[in-house]
């Protein structure tokens, strides 16, 4: 029974093994630049979307990026030399944790790799 005496439904949660090791997220762009949502929000909240994922960038063409939507990210792997259009420069290493806002020019470099997860109010695959 909810707070208000009317009875709720059971809504189970989602599980997903592993992914850091074993999910291969898509190329986005270039030839180093990958992407891919692992879930969504969308089938439960199609107004407010909010996709999770995970994104590396290898050595190789800087990917520069606006954002149309919000997104936060924490660097799970690697580095990332990351700049805005302000000037703002970081050298993003594992931990580290990230708000882009909407409107936000980014540019992501790397001379290894890096691997971060994500999760953004947009919907899936529309990155």
């Amino acid at each position: 029974m909810g707070s208000t005496g009317e009875s709720t439904t059971s809504v189970p949660l989602q599980y997903f093994a592993q992914q850091q090791q074993t999910f291969q997220p898509p190329l986005i762009a270039n030839e180093n630049a990958f992407l891919g949502d692992v879930v969504s929000s969308e089938k439960n909240n199609s107004s407010s979307p909010a996709p999770a994922g995970f994104y590396r960038l290898e050595k190789g063409t800087p990917l520069v990026y606006e954002y149309t939507y919000d997104e936060m990210k924490i660097i799970l792997e690697g580095h990332f030399d990351i700049s805005d259009e302000t000037g703002q420069k970081v050298r993003a290493t594992k931990g580290d944790v990230f708000y882009f806002p909407k409107g936000a020019k980014i540019t992501f470099t790397t001379d290894d790799y890096g691997l971060a997860f994500y999760t953004g109010q947009r919907k899936q695959g529309a990155a």
